[in-house]
């Protein structure tokens, strides 16, 4: 990252962090940085913060063992706010909660978006060991017929009492339905809307 944060926009110089899960993008904690737990972060690739009660830097899970392991960080169009997206090693809160603000942590629909995400990346880097790239390459006649395949197999699932293979099955079935939305340039969001405007 070339921007820096602007420390010295404030008189104690600390910046506030938001820590949010990269994966589920639920707002985990905040916390405050200085100059040096900033770069602390950046370098070792978990979250570091300054602590003010403490008078010092301060690794999250230092005791816990629950670090945050960085995935990116952005600042806000002021220089003085920092996003921290992170992968979670455990619950996040000193009372042992998932997050500070009393939340589960758990995948909802911002993970289809990020999935969504994955499945653009694949589609534009077109590598050859990447199963999604060669779906692309192999056109919306193949992306479709595997949806038709995948249903198929929930169907079979459906009417026996394994939930693990349903599970599964039911799994692979949105993945190959977010696909060949994607292949039809829509997202699963419009679909939702469509949903909503039906509700009564």
């Amino acid at each position: 990252m070339n921007t820096k944060p602007n420390f010295n926009k404030m008189e104690n110089q600390l910046l506030p962090a938001i820590i949010q899960d990269n994966k589920t993008g639920k707002v985990l904690m905040q916390g405050y940085m200085n100059e040096e737990s900033y770069r602390k972060t950046l370098n070792d690739k978990v979250v570091w913060f300054y602590s003010r009660s403490k008078q010092r830097l301060w690794k999250k899970g230092e005791s816990s063992g629950n670090e945050l392991q960085v995935c990116s960080i952005t600042l806000d169009c002021d220089l003085d706010s920092i996003l921290v997206k992170v992968n979670p090693l455990g619950p996040v809160c000193h009372t042992g909660s998932d997050t500070c603000f009393k939340e589960d942590n758990k995948i909802g629909y911002d993970w289809i978006k990020h999935l969504e995400s994955v499945i653009d990346q694949r589609k534009k880097e077109g590598a050859s060991e990447s199963y999604v790239a060669s779906l692309f390459k192999k056109g919306i006649n193949k992306i479709a017929q595997k949806v038709g395949e995948e249903a198929v197999e929930v169907v079979i699932e459906s009417k026996d009492d394994n939930e693990e293979l349903f599970l599964n099955e039911s799994a692979d079935l949105l993945f190959h339905y977010l696909i060949l939305l994607n292949a039809k340039g829509y997202r699963l969001s419009e679909v939702l809307e469509i949903l909503k405007s039906r509700e009564k």
